[in-house]
């Protein structure tokens, strides 16, 4: 006897509200594939929790107060470099949970499997460099993280737009700018592996860019806005960090962000 499909939504709350980090990615990629086999229902009959759940042991600091990392030649630096981007996964896997999970029913059944593919992906890259974390005597949790990423997702929970233009189009669009010198350094201490995984990193990173300035650019067609002039306006009122170089134009050309867009206002 066939089981019943579930509703997607109560799936998606249930891996935002798995607190363990690896068992967060390993629901994260379960949801987008039950998504992807047709497993679960387009119906939203749950609201998505506020924050979702972390490790109990996660040491939250503001990022003010967060320590600098210094160069990579220590072990420690090493830790502190990999313990960084780990966080930065793990927080992804959240962020593109409720995007699929808040936004999902008024954005369609594509918008859906755009933002459960990210998922997974997330949950890939976070199960890569938990990995490399343990091949270098650590773990996540075991140094102090920041809330930067999560605030950025209350602040636009009120509007699609608004969380399309800050979280794919300018905080996953940074990690396009910031990821190729970080994998040359990794390389040339000699640390292979390490590159490889930043590569996939990379690559993935422009696909989910391009998910999100495809919902964004077709959200303002369908209100009939401009969307270079709609994208600068949510940015400046919902992005409370500045726009830097140097820019990784053509990764955020590849991923449907033209130089046009942001060069005025960085």
């Amino acid at each position: 006897m066939t089981a019943p499909r579930r509703n997607v939504a109560s799936v998606i709350r249930r891996a935002l509200l798995t607190g363990e980090a690896k068992g967060k990615a390993f629901a994260a990629r379960q949801v987008a594939r039950d998504w992807r086999l047709g497993r679960l229902e387009f119906v939203f009959d749950v609201e998505m929790p506020e924050r979702p759940a972390w490790p109990a042991n996660l040491e939250l600091l503001p990022p003010g107060r967060m320590n600098k990392r210094g160069k990579m030649g220590s072990e420690r630096n090493r830790i502190a470099l990999w313990h960084a981007l780990a966080h930065i996964e793990f927080v992804a896997i959240d962020l593109a949970l409720d995007m699929a999970g808040r936004f999902g029913e008024s954005m369609g059944e594509d918008f859906v499997s755009d933002f459960l593919a990210v998922a997974a992906d997330e949950a890939m890259h976070f199960a890569l460099i938990a990995r490399k974390l343990d091949s270098l005597g650590s773990s996540y949790g075991s140094l102090p993280v920041h809330d930067g990423l999560w605030s950025a997702a209350q602040d636009t929970a009120h509007d699609v737009a608004a969380r399309l233009a800050v979280v794919p189009m300018v905080l996953e669009a940074r990690g396009l700018d910031v990821t190729p010198a970080t994998l040359e350094r990794v390389r040339a201490q000699g640390d292979e592996n390490g590159a490889k995984i930043l590569e996939r990193i990379l690559d993935d990173e422009i696909r989910h860019v391009a998910a999100g300035s495809k919902h964004f650019h077709a959200l303002c067609a369908v209100r009939g806005e401009n969307p270079q002039k709609s994208w600068k306006n949510l940015v400046q009122r919902h992005f409370s960090g500045r726009l830097k170089g140097p820019f990784n134009d053509s990764a955020r050309f590849a991923g449907g962000l033209p130089r046009h867009y942001y060069a005025s206002i960085a």
